[in-house]
């Protein structure tokens, strides 16, 4: 059983990454069960395997997250769907399935999605110490859960740091079929991008921890130097109308959330470079489609994604003129070479190696007979 809080109906790498892994695990023979939270009770099934939704309240101020947060509705839930694994994607208000795992002699697992070190050095008031509190919070995580599955070093750092033994490192993985440098269309490129100038993308929920003001204004930059470049923003958050306003006189394009998948692998494909600013990025499931289509990202020093998007990008400090900087580097090169040093990259994560990794640190073999989570009810 699969459990995670703090999604909404368009949130993007949290969501792919759970249906991806899904749809593995029933692939490889299990039977995976997700509950997420939503606005009304229900269950259906679906490609990932069953969904069910669990009454969960919104989240002020995030432009439509929900979070499960009465423990008896779920812990019922828990009791009736017997579960032989548990899989939990929030650090916070579900951490406290992890004892009732250990209870019930179910083998837990805590995915971490974000870091919450990063999370704090951003939102933190101005000298409040905030590392003590983190780390008690992540040994207690780590205590907590069989084993913490962590997606990349940077994101592993802090619980290795602590000495915690139960840490696993897994990358996720990218439907190299989906995104790919096939799907540029020059026509879509024509109607965003006047001839001759340089498509800029920001894909992300428009929210304080993904930095889309820094995309904005590096596009302010690069047109004081005199750089001939656009910008299309995919995605919508929070953040929206303070962007626009910031957009004002810029050549500034809002698309909104594409839910549409081979729309969105079209515009990543037909893109020049992808910028994905944010500090807190454990993983970057969005870079990683850039690439995968063909496209370079220029990312945050700060976060995860260099070591990501390895040669495919550039790292950029938390500021306008750095992230400008990378970008007019990488319009520099040779296109054909940032195409396909981008689809190297990506081609080094696809998620049947990363389903496998997912399952081993479940302690299962991906050939291995067995469920998931095993429904009696």
């Amino acid at each position: 059983m699969r459990l995670v809080n703090y999604i909404a109906p368009a949130s993007g790498g949290l969501r792919t990454a759970l249906r991806e892994l899904g749809v593995g695990y029933l692939a490889a023979g299990h039977e995976p069960v997700l509950v997420m939270p939503g606005p009304r009770p229900e269950r259906r099934q679906t490609e990932q395997g069953l969904v069910v939704t669990v009454p969960g309240l919104t989240v002020p101020g995030t432009g439509g997250y929900r979070a499960i947060i009465a423990r008896r509705p779920l812990r019922r839930l828990l009791d009736d769907l017997e579960p032989d694994r548990i899989e939990v994607s929030d650090r916070t208000t579900l951490r406290w399935t992890g004892a009732w795992a250990r209870r019930c002699g179910v083998r837990s697992m805590m995915v971490s999605h974000d870091s919450l070190a990063a999370l704090a050095g951003m939102f933190r008031p101005p000298g409040v110490p905030v590392r003590r509190l983190v780390d008690r919070l992540n040994r207690n995580t780590a205590a907590s859960f069989d084993v913490v599955v962590c997606t990349t070093a940077w994101a592993a750092r802090e619980f290795r740091r602590l000495g915690v033994p139960n840490l696993v490192q897994v990358p996720l993985g990218v439907d190299l079929a989906g995104f790919h440098p096939a799907r540029a269309d020059e026509s879509l490129r024509s109607r965003l991008a006047p001839r001759g100038w340089g498509l800029l993308v920001h894909c992300s929920r428009l929210s304080p921890e993904k930095r889309p003001e820094r995309a904005v204004g590096a596009l302010a930059e690069l047109r004081r130097r005199g750089v001939p470049a656009v910008l299309v923003i995919a995605g919508d958050g929070p953040r929206r109308r303070m962007l626009q306003a910031q957009a004002a006189g810029l050549p500034v394009r809002f698309l909104g959330h594409i839910a549409h998948r081979g729309a969105l692998a079209q515009l990543l494909a037909t893109a020049d470079v992808v910028i994905a600013p944010g500090p807190a990025e454990t993983f970057g499931l969005s870079a990683l489609e850039a690439l995968a289509s063909g496209t370079p990202v220029v990312v945050s020093d700060r976060s995860a994604l260099p070591e990501v998007v390895g040669p495919a990008g550039l790292p950029a400090a938390d500021n306008d003129a750095s992230c400008a900087e990378a970008v007019e580097r990488l319009l520099r090169r040779d296109v054909t070479e940032r195409r396909r040093l981008a689809r190297e990259q990506a081609e080094r994560f696809d998620w049947p190696t990363a389903v496998d990794g997912f399952l081993r640190a479940h302690g299962l073999d991906q050939r291995a007979a067995g469920t998931l989570s095993q429904i009696r009810h």
